[in-house]
């Protein structure tokens, strides 16, 4: 049975990989995007926050989604964004910490109406925050930007360090 403390734990260890990424984005390309309509880099941390913050926190806290998006007006710039970013993250911690054992195992409502264990809504946000997480790394790929490996090698690097 998964404890709420070793969600905390597993939590800061998934938003330290995220956030390793988030700052590797440029400055001056926070609202650049692949293509019109698509997630530009401050739109996806922006995205993340929000998400993190008034979706999830408040679904398992019991209370319904306030999501309010992820466009310029919630953070604009390359310092609002990441103070965004961060103050959300830890308000949505602060609420996770509160979480019981027992409250884990209990049901939430998605904001589609569904009730879902909270530990499996838990585990859907770790799963979107990794999504989103790759798409930050192909983007900054776009760009030329280098990025450090996710668990420290490369895939050349266990390839070469694994048994033929």
């Amino acid at each position: 049975m998964l404890r709420a403390n070793e969600f905390i734990e597993y939590l800061d260890r998934v938003h330290d990989r995220t956030r390793r990424i988030v700052v590797l984005i440029p400055r001056e390309a926070v609202e650049w995007s692949p293509k019109p309509g698509w997630f530009s880099f401050g739109g996806l941390v922006r995205h993340l926050a929000g998400i993190e913050r008034w979706m999830y926190a408040e679904t398992v806290s019991g209370r319904p989604s306030r999501y309010p998006g992820h466009g310029p007006e919630l953070a604009d710039g390359y310092d609002a964004v990441l103070a965004y970013y961060d103050r959300l993250h830890a308000e949505a911690r602060a609420a996770f910490a509160t979480l019981s054992d027992e409250r884990l195992n209990e049901k939430c409502t998605t904001p589609a109406g569904t009730p879902i264990t909270v530990w499996k809504w838990l585990r859907a946000h770790l799963e979107h925050e990794a999504h989103h997480r790759g798409q930050l790394y192909l983007m900054l790929a776009m760009r030329d930007i280098a990025t450090p490996p996710i668990y420290g090698l490369t895939a050349e690097q266990v390839r070469a360090a694994s048994s033929p």
